[in-house]
Protein backbone atom coordinates (compact mmCIF):
# COMPACT_ATOMS: atom_id res chain seq x y z
CA UNK A 1 0.00 0.00 0.00
CA UNK A 2 1.41 3.37 -0.96
CA UNK A 3 1.67 6.17 1.53
CA UNK A 4 -1.14 8.08 -0.20
CA UNK A 5 -3.48 5.05 -0.03
CA UNK A 6 -2.75 4.72 3.64
CA UNK A 7 -3.60 8.38 4.16
CA UNK A 8 -6.97 7.85 2.49
CA UNK A 9 -7.76 5.08 4.92
CA UNK A 10 -8.31 6.82 8.22
CA UNK A 11 -8.41 4.91 11.45
CA UNK A 12 -11.70 4.65 13.37
CA UNK A 13 -10.17 6.85 16.10
CA UNK A 14 -9.15 9.56 13.61
CA UNK A 15 -12.52 9.49 11.85
CA UNK A 16 -14.33 9.92 15.17
CA UNK A 17 -12.06 12.71 16.40
CA UNK A 18 -12.33 14.65 13.17
CA UNK A 19 -16.10 14.30 12.85
CA UNK A 20 -16.66 15.12 16.51
CA UNK A 21 -14.89 18.43 15.93
CA UNK A 22 -17.12 19.21 12.93
CA UNK A 23 -20.32 18.20 14.71
CA UNK A 24 -19.62 20.32 17.77
CA UNK A 25 -20.88 23.30 15.74
CA UNK A 26 -24.40 21.85 15.34
CA UNK A 27 -24.94 19.18 17.97
CA UNK A 28 -25.27 18.99 21.76
CA UNK A 29 -23.77 15.49 21.65
CA UNK A 30 -21.11 15.56 18.88
CA UNK A 31 -19.14 12.51 20.10
CA UNK A 32 -22.27 10.34 20.43
CA UNK A 33 -23.54 11.46 17.01
CA UNK A 34 -20.19 10.60 15.39
CA UNK A 35 -20.13 7.17 17.05
CA UNK A 36 -23.72 6.35 16.02
CA UNK A 37 -23.10 7.31 12.39
CA UNK A 38 -19.77 5.49 12.07
CA UNK A 39 -21.17 2.37 13.77
CA UNK A 40 -24.06 2.47 11.25
CA UNK A 41 -21.66 2.65 8.31
CA UNK A 42 -19.39 -0.13 9.59
CA UNK A 43 -22.29 -2.34 10.71
CA UNK A 44 -20.90 -2.72 14.23
CA UNK A 45 -21.96 -1.66 17.72
CA UNK A 46 -20.53 1.45 19.38
CA UNK A 47 -18.71 -0.85 21.82
CA UNK A 48 -16.94 -2.50 18.89
CA UNK A 49 -15.69 0.92 17.73
CA UNK A 50 -13.99 1.49 21.09
CA UNK A 51 -12.40 -1.96 20.97
CA UNK A 52 -10.52 -1.24 17.71
CA UNK A 53 -9.81 2.51 17.38
CA UNK A 54 -6.75 1.78 15.22
CA UNK A 55 -8.71 -0.27 12.63
CA UNK A 56 -8.89 1.34 9.19
CA UNK A 57 -12.04 2.71 7.57
CA UNK A 58 -12.16 1.71 3.88
CA UNK A 59 -12.46 4.41 1.23
CA UNK A 60 -16.02 3.33 0.42
CA UNK A 61 -17.03 3.39 4.10
CA UNK A 62 -15.43 6.80 4.52
CA UNK A 63 -17.43 8.22 1.60
CA UNK A 64 -20.68 6.91 3.12
CA UNK A 65 -19.70 8.21 6.56
CA UNK A 66 -19.04 11.68 5.11
CA UNK A 67 -22.45 11.62 3.39
CA UNK A 68 -24.21 10.84 6.69
CA UNK A 69 -22.07 13.43 8.42
CA UNK A 70 -23.14 16.07 5.87
CA UNK A 71 -26.80 15.26 6.58
CA UNK A 72 -26.24 15.70 10.32
CA UNK A 73 -24.24 18.90 9.76
CA UNK A 74 -27.19 20.31 7.77
CA UNK A 75 -29.22 19.81 10.95
CA UNK A 76 -31.05 16.58 10.07
CA UNK A 77 -31.81 14.70 13.32
CA UNK A 78 -29.85 11.53 14.10
CA UNK A 79 -33.19 9.72 14.55
CA UNK A 80 -34.18 10.48 10.94
CA UNK A 81 -30.78 9.42 9.57
CA UNK A 82 -31.00 6.17 11.56
CA UNK A 83 -34.72 5.75 10.97
CA UNK A 84 -35.31 4.96 14.63
CA UNK A 85 -35.10 6.36 18.14
CA UNK A 86 -34.67 4.70 21.52
CA UNK A 87 -37.53 5.41 23.97
CA UNK A 88 -38.23 3.55 27.21
CA UNK A 89 -35.70 0.89 26.08
CA UNK A 90 -37.80 0.30 22.95
CA UNK A 91 -36.27 0.97 19.56
CA UNK A 92 -38.95 2.84 17.62
CA UNK A 93 -39.12 3.59 13.91
CA UNK A 94 -39.50 7.31 13.23
CA UNK A 95 -39.96 9.23 9.98
CA UNK A 96 -40.57 12.87 9.08
CA UNK A 97 -44.31 12.07 9.59
CA UNK A 98 -43.84 11.58 13.34
CA UNK A 99 -42.47 13.60 16.23
CA UNK A 100 -39.10 12.27 17.40
CA UNK A 101 -39.76 10.96 20.94
CA UNK A 102 -37.90 13.07 23.52
CA UNK A 103 -36.34 11.69 26.72
CA UNK A 104 -38.43 14.06 28.89
CA UNK A 105 -41.60 12.31 27.69
CA UNK A 106 -40.50 9.25 29.70
CA UNK A 107 -41.67 11.20 32.78
CA UNK A 108 -45.24 10.96 31.47
CA UNK A 109 -44.84 7.18 31.11
CA UNK A 110 -43.44 6.88 34.67
CA UNK A 111 -46.34 8.87 36.14
CA UNK A 112 -48.85 6.74 34.20
CA UNK A 113 -47.31 3.44 35.37
CA UNK A 114 -47.40 4.62 39.00
CA UNK A 115 -51.18 4.80 38.62
CA UNK A 116 -51.69 1.41 36.96
CA UNK A 117 -51.38 -1.66 39.22
CA UNK A 118 -49.33 -4.43 37.57
CA UNK A 119 -52.30 -6.75 37.11
CA UNK A 120 -54.81 -4.02 36.17
CA UNK A 121 -56.83 -4.32 32.99
CA UNK A 122 -57.43 -0.59 32.54
CA UNK A 123 -58.81 1.06 29.44
CA UNK A 124 -56.30 3.74 28.43
CA UNK A 125 -56.29 6.40 25.69
CA UNK A 126 -53.13 7.92 24.19
CA UNK A 127 -54.17 10.99 22.23
CA UNK A 128 -51.87 12.16 19.42
CA UNK A 129 -49.74 9.03 19.54
CA UNK A 130 -47.26 9.92 16.74
CA UNK A 131 -44.68 7.10 16.54
CA UNK A 132 -46.62 5.26 19.28
CA UNK A 133 -43.90 5.89 21.89
CA UNK A 134 -46.15 6.43 24.93
CA UNK A 135 -48.70 3.75 24.02
CA UNK A 136 -45.99 1.16 23.34
CA UNK A 137 -44.10 1.90 26.55
CA UNK A 138 -47.26 1.52 28.66
CA UNK A 139 -48.48 -1.53 26.71
CA UNK A 140 -45.14 -3.30 27.18
CA UNK A 141 -45.14 -2.66 30.96
CA UNK A 142 -48.86 -3.36 31.57
CA UNK A 143 -49.85 -6.21 29.23
CA UNK A 144 -53.36 -6.62 30.68
CA UNK A 145 -54.38 -3.06 29.80
CA UNK A 146 -56.12 -2.16 26.55
CA UNK A 147 -54.88 1.02 24.90
CA UNK A 148 -56.51 3.06 22.17
CA UNK A 149 -53.94 5.29 20.47
CA UNK A 150 -55.22 8.05 18.21
CA UNK A 151 -53.68 10.48 15.74
CA UNK A 152 -55.02 12.72 12.98
CA UNK A 153 -52.14 11.65 10.71
CA UNK A 154 -52.68 8.41 8.79
CA UNK A 155 -48.94 8.36 8.01
CA UNK A 156 -48.05 8.52 11.70
CA UNK A 157 -50.50 5.69 12.51
CA UNK A 158 -48.83 3.45 9.91
CA UNK A 159 -45.47 3.97 11.69
CA UNK A 160 -47.03 3.48 15.15
CA UNK A 161 -48.75 0.25 14.06
CA UNK A 162 -45.49 -1.00 12.56
CA UNK A 163 -43.68 -0.27 15.83
CA UNK A 164 -46.32 -2.23 17.78
CA UNK A 165 -46.22 -5.15 15.34
CA UNK A 166 -42.42 -5.36 15.48
CA UNK A 167 -42.63 -5.66 19.28
CA UNK A 168 -45.57 -8.10 19.12
CA UNK A 169 -47.70 -5.79 21.25
CA UNK A 170 -51.30 -6.77 20.59
CA UNK A 171 -53.01 -4.74 23.35
CA UNK A 172 -53.04 -1.45 21.40
CA UNK A 173 -55.71 -0.37 18.92
CA UNK A 174 -54.68 2.47 16.59
CA UNK A 175 -57.43 4.78 15.39
CA UNK A 176 -57.49 7.91 13.26
CA UNK A 177 -59.13 10.64 15.32
CA UNK A 178 -58.86 14.35 16.08
CA UNK A 179 -58.45 14.03 19.86
CA UNK A 180 -61.76 12.52 21.13
CA UNK A 181 -63.64 12.90 17.84
CA UNK A 182 -64.15 9.20 17.03
CA UNK A 183 -64.07 7.95 20.64
CA UNK A 184 -67.70 9.11 21.17
CA UNK A 185 -69.09 7.64 24.41
CA UNK A 186 -66.00 5.60 25.35
CA UNK A 187 -64.69 5.95 28.90
CA UNK A 188 -61.18 5.33 30.16
CA UNK A 189 -59.35 4.76 33.44
CA UNK A 190 -56.46 6.86 32.19
CA UNK A 191 -56.01 9.40 29.40
CA UNK A 192 -52.47 10.29 28.29
CA UNK A 193 -51.31 12.89 25.79
CA UNK A 194 -48.17 14.63 24.59
CA UNK A 195 -49.96 17.13 22.35
CA UNK A 196 -48.56 20.06 20.35
CA UNK A 197 -47.83 22.89 22.81
CA UNK A 198 -45.47 25.35 21.08
CA UNK A 199 -46.60 28.91 20.29
CA UNK A 200 -46.97 29.58 16.57
CA UNK A 201 -44.29 32.33 16.69
CA UNK A 202 -41.81 30.50 18.96
CA UNK A 203 -38.20 31.13 17.75
CA UNK A 204 -37.25 27.54 18.72
CA UNK A 205 -39.19 26.32 15.68
CA UNK A 206 -36.27 27.43 13.50
CA UNK A 207 -33.58 25.70 15.60
CA UNK A 208 -32.24 22.17 16.08
CA UNK A 209 -34.12 18.94 15.51
CA UNK A 210 -37.63 20.44 15.74
CA UNK A 211 -37.14 21.91 12.24
CA UNK A 212 -37.52 18.34 10.97
CA UNK A 213 -40.61 17.45 13.04
CA UNK A 214 -44.08 17.77 11.49
CA UNK A 215 -45.31 21.27 12.38
CA UNK A 216 -48.76 19.89 13.25
CA UNK A 217 -47.14 17.84 16.04
CA UNK A 218 -45.54 20.94 17.56
CA UNK A 219 -47.60 24.09 17.15
CA UNK A 220 -50.88 24.83 18.91
CA UNK A 221 -52.09 28.38 18.42
CA UNK A 222 -50.82 31.77 19.53
CA UNK A 223 -50.20 30.71 23.16
CA UNK A 224 -49.44 27.03 22.49
CA UNK A 225 -52.42 25.88 24.58
CA UNK A 226 -55.12 25.21 21.95
CA UNK A 227 -54.74 21.40 21.98
CA UNK A 228 -54.36 21.26 25.77
CA UNK A 229 -57.55 23.34 26.24
CA UNK A 230 -59.44 20.92 24.01
CA UNK A 231 -58.08 17.76 25.70
CA UNK A 232 -58.44 18.94 29.31
CA UNK A 233 -61.97 20.33 28.89
CA UNK A 234 -63.27 17.22 27.08
CA UNK A 235 -61.52 14.59 29.24
CA UNK A 236 -64.05 14.47 32.12
CA UNK A 237 -66.70 13.14 29.68
CA UNK A 238 -64.31 10.30 28.77
CA UNK A 239 -62.90 9.39 32.20
CA UNK A 240 -64.35 6.92 34.65
CA UNK A 241 -64.77 8.21 38.20
CA UNK A 242 -61.33 8.18 39.84
CA UNK A 243 -59.57 8.14 36.46
CA UNK A 244 -56.53 10.29 35.68
CA UNK A 245 -55.57 12.66 32.90
CA UNK A 246 -51.79 13.10 32.38
CA UNK A 247 -50.44 15.56 29.80
CA UNK A 248 -47.05 16.88 28.74
CA UNK A 249 -46.63 20.63 28.17
CA UNK A 250 -44.04 23.39 27.73
CA UNK A 251 -41.62 24.32 30.50
CA UNK A 252 -43.42 27.65 31.08
CA UNK A 253 -47.01 26.36 30.85
CA UNK A 254 -47.38 24.51 34.17
CA UNK A 255 -49.44 27.19 35.91
CA UNK A 256 -51.72 27.73 32.90
CA UNK A 257 -52.29 23.97 32.43
CA UNK A 258 -53.01 23.45 36.15
CA UNK A 259 -55.61 26.25 35.74
CA UNK A 260 -57.23 24.34 32.86
CA UNK A 261 -57.40 21.21 35.05
CA UNK A 262 -59.04 23.18 37.89
CA UNK A 263 -61.58 24.78 35.53
CA UNK A 264 -62.52 21.30 34.23
CA UNK A 265 -63.21 20.09 37.79
CA UNK A 266 -60.15 17.87 38.32
CA UNK A 267 -58.81 17.19 41.83
CA UNK A 268 -55.36 16.17 43.11
CA UNK A 269 -53.86 18.42 40.42
CA UNK A 270 -50.06 18.39 40.30
CA UNK A 271 -47.29 19.55 37.95
CA UNK A 272 -44.09 17.48 37.88
CA UNK A 273 -40.58 18.48 36.81
CA UNK A 274 -38.52 16.62 34.20
CA UNK A 275 -34.88 15.59 34.73
CA UNK A 276 -33.81 19.09 33.68
CA UNK A 277 -35.84 20.55 36.56
CA UNK A 278 -38.46 22.06 34.21
CA UNK A 279 -42.23 21.74 34.84
CA UNK A 280 -43.12 19.24 32.13
CA UNK A 281 -46.14 17.05 32.99
CA UNK A 282 -49.42 17.94 34.70
CA UNK A 283 -52.03 15.53 35.97
CA UNK A 284 -55.36 15.46 37.73
CA UNK A 285 -58.00 13.03 38.98
CA UNK A 286 -61.59 12.97 37.79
Amino acid sequence: MSHSDHKLQRSIGDALANSQQQLSACSDSPRLDAEILLAMVLGVSRAQLFARPEARVSEQEDVLFKQLLARRLSGEPIAHIQGHREFWSLQLDVTPATLIPRPETELLVELALERIPLSASFAIADLGTGSGAIALAVASERPHCRIIATDTSAEALVIAQRNATQRELTNILFQQSDWFQTLESMRFDLILSNPPYIRSNDPHLTQGDVRFDPRSALVSGADGLDALRCIVSASPQHLRSGGWLIVEHGYDQGVAVAGLFAAAGFTEIATMNDLGGQPRVSLGKH
